[in-house]
């Protein structure tokens, strides 16, 4: 934890980075790959939607503790669909914990209805009465599936304006909005792929992640914003400062994901391990594929999305010219130190600050060439010289010498 700790504080201040915007093509082939597996299964799977949206009769069986397995289930499997009713001849049955089976099937008349309770309940050697029976309608599906999404399509407006008015920039909406396309999309697929039946549970996890996703997205693009707030004084680009700002609340992220997905995953194991199916199970597989789903947005896709859109704007493109400059000095500094060659100027010392007649016949040479007026690279200004350099006046003076005690003269 040290270590992590350390890290975390280094990605803050800037002395350790990850290039998130630099390879974004990277991440946007990754996510790209996973979309692709999605949109896959939705069209060759397609969604397992539960009665609530498609209409159907689901049966609760009360069957002895420990009773509920899954060579029983079978057996109520066959049972139903031998019944030779057209609409029962698919159901499906699944365990619900040690004590319950569930058996849903498509719409059925009354009459038919009968029939298939009195199979499950020869099958299960239990009593009829003991078998609960719910019917729902395929309008009020239908209903459930036009509110789900009124209820997104709201959500999604309502996110625009406010990232609109919280940022004022329309850009990040955008970024903010295909990062949630991209979350909802990997969740669906998942569901997809992985047979689960969609319920009004499912509905629910869908719009909570949709909001989790969202708040890490704002926290990410507040740092953003707060770095990229005078880029001339920063003396740096957009592209590095939002990257720095990623790198800031990237321990962050993961503390605040991995919290998040814990307990998820706990709920989802006891859901699919111990209960069975139900809504527990369906809520819980939602939330946790999103909240990955949207962590990894918000990282990955949502900030070097920003810098990719904001890349024409004058500001931005003004910062990156500076920045190339002061890159194309700081190559060499030392590139413009002068040499010395045969036509540079010479001037002789003044005569009347020497003191030695013999070196006023011969002056010293000195050599002057023309500096710059800033300093390479340092950015400060070198002070105007005020005399040529020339020869020190000590150098024709008898200077001392170190000598043994015994020759040193007495005092």
């Amino acid at each position: 934890m040290g270590k992590f700790s350390r890290l975390g504080n280094a990605l803050y201040e800037g002395d350790v980075s990850i290039d998130f915007v630099g390879r974004k093509w990277l991440w946007y082939s990754i996510s790209g790959v996973i979309i692709l597996l999605a949109v896959g299964g939705l069209y060759f799977k397609g969604l397992n939607l539960g009665i609530e949206f498609e209409g159907g009769n689901e049966y609760n069986v009360s069957v002895g503790t420990g009773e509920a397995t899954q060579e029983n289930a079978d057996k109520i499997r066959d049972a139903v669909a031998a019944t030779g009713i057209k609409d029962a001849s698919s159901p499906i049955v699944n365990t619900s914990g040690t004590d319950s089976i569930t058996v849903q099937t498509e719409v059925l008349t009354t009459d038919e209805s009968d029939t298939v309770v009195q199979a499950i309940a020869d099958t299960a050697n239990v009593d009829p009465e003991d078998i609960s029976e719910d019917a729902v309608g395929p309008s009020w599906g239908e209903q459930v599936a036009q509110q789900a999404l009124t209820g997104l399509v709201v959500f999604l407006v309502l996110v625009v304006l406010f990232i609109w008015a919280y940022f004022r920039e329309w850009k990040m909406s955008v970024a903010a909005l295909v990062a949630l396309a991209h979350d909802v999309l990997i969740t669906v697929g998942i569901y997809a792929l992985s047979g689960f039946e969609v319920t009004p549970a499912t509905v629910t996890g869908l719009l909570t992640i949709l909001g989790f996703s969202l708040y890490d997205t704002v926290v990410v693009f507040d740092k953003v914003r707060e770095n990229t707030k005078n880029l001339r004084a920063r003396r740096t680009t957009y592209a590095k400062a939002a990257n720095l700002a990623v790198n800031q609340t990237l321990v962050r992220s993961i503390n605040t994901s991995i919290v998040a997905l814990l307990p998820i995953g706990a709920i989802l194991y006891v859901g699919v391990a111990t209960l069975g199916s139900g809504a527990l199970k369906d809520l819980a597989l939602a939330l946790f594929v999103g909240m990955a789903a949207g962590a990894y947005s918000s990282i990955f896709i949502a900030t070097p999305l920003v810098v990719q859109l904001k890349s024409g704007e004058k500001a931005v493109t003004d910062a990156e010219r500076r920045e190339r400059a002061r890159e194309k000095r700081t190559v060499d500094r030392y590139a413009e130190v002068p040499v010395f060659n045969e036509d540079m100027p010479v001037e002789a010392e003044p005569e009347d600050d020497l003191e030695d007649d013999s070196r006023t016949a011969h002056p010293a040479p000195v050599v002057t060439a023309a500096r710059r007026p800033e300093a390479t690279g340092s950015g400060r200004v070198v002070p105007t010289t005020k005399a040529p350099v020339t020869e020190s006046r000590s150098s024709g003076r008898n200077q001392p010498s170190r000598q043994p005690r015994s020759k040193r003269p007495k005092k």
